[in-house]
């Protein structure tokens, strides 16, 4: 596994929505990354397709690999799974919806338990946001957003803004990877308002526009990875957090199960015959790309598999867009935070 070396850090002129941070590390700190404290990977969307492929390469990479998904049986069976065909690997598991915000916030409380419990570093190195859902019907997350927006988008905000702390207090530099498509090129206007970011906007449309949204969604990934990436690298004069967005490009998975049968394996027939189609077993390699680049690396777009990085639509490199979409996301995640018990 490629580890990460340390780079000095600015104080930043910007700032962030999450919790207040852990105590720095001092010789004194207990645990570190070494013999059973393994490296640390949390990968969300973990029960299936990428994710799963994506935590059995991880976790013979030498990580430790956190499964977080919504089915604690599904969660089982991969972890199973995982054993079955590399006995050494070291893994856990946390059932966790990303697009609830309280079911997150408990996923973050769980975790640090289980570091402090292990005797392990209360440190991350690796947060790879996976989890997506491509819904065909409107429906509301239990703070009123768009299940989609919420999973796809929302979601990996929150999670990754909660999540920083344990990311900045790595002995190591550590990385954030975030899944997005290709689809969001479709995107040809966009605008950061809360309504729309929360998804609630498209509930007055009469037909749910599913592909819309999910293309939004992805839009706003990108979006997203790259102000973060400004924020942390040029900002802060720091490359101790990298942060990268992968695109695998089509990989037959589980994600159409709402799509009717017959479109969904007409698009898979199609995909095939022009030989674009891939399993997760081949498409994870442009998460492993992006998650085992060079420490340097950061603020690129990953696409396809064999450490191929292109440019993104000319709209998800826009300043004024993605600043707007920070600002509104982070009240969205204040407004969440503020309301839990």
């Amino acid at each position: 596994m490629r580890l990460l070396t340390q780079s000095r850090t600015k104080k930043s002129v910007y700032h962030h929505c999450a919790v207040s941070p852990l105590p720095p590390i001092t010789s004194s700190t207990p645990g570190k990354i070494s013999g059973r404290h393994l490296p640390i990977c949390i990968i969300t969307g973990a029960t299936s397709g990428l994710g799963a492929a994506a935590a059995l390469a991880l976790s013979r990479e030498g990580f430790c690999v956190v499964l977080a998904g919504r089915s604690s049986d599904k969660l089982s069976k991969v972890m199973s799974n995982i054993r079955r065909q590399s006995e050494e690997a070291h893994l856990k598991a946390f059932q966790v919806d990303l697009s609830s915000f309280s079911s997150i916030m408990r996923f973050k409380e769980s975790l640090n338990q289980w570091l402090f419990d292990s005797d392990m570093h209360p440190s991350i190195q690796l947060l790879i946001n996976n989890a997506g859902i491509l819904a065909t019907t409107s429906r509301l997350t239990t703070e009123g957003h768009d299940q989609m927006m919420g999973t796809n988008y929302l979601g990996a905000f929150s999670l990754t803004e909660i999540l920083l702390p344990l990311l900045k207090n790595s002995p190591v530099p550590s990385r954030i990877v975030n899944l997005t498509s290709f689809t969001h090129r479709n995107v040809s206007g966009f605008r950061a308002e809360k309504e729309t970011v929360s998804g609630k906007h498209f509930s007055k449309f009469k037909h749910y526009p599913c592909a819309k949204i999910y293309e939004f969604s992805k839009l706003c990934m990108l979006l997203f990875s790259y102000e973060l990436h400004r924020q942390l690298h040029l900002a802060e004069g720091s490359q101790s957090i990298s942060v990268i967005a992968v695109d695998p490009g089509a990989v037959k998975t589980n994600i159409m199960r709402e799509v009717p049968w017959c479109i969904s394996e007409v698009a898979f027939v199609v995909l095939g015959i022009l030989g674009l189609l891939q399993s997760p077993e081949v498409g994870v390699s442009s998460i492993l790309d992006a998650a085992l680049a060079p420490p340097e690396t950061s603020g690129l777009y990953f696409f396809g598999g064999n450490g191929r990085t292109v440019d993104s639509s000319t709209l998800s490199y826009d300043l004024k867009l993605s600043r707007e979409l920070w600002t509104t996301t982070c009240h969205i995640f204040q407004d969440s935070l503020s309301a839990q018990p």
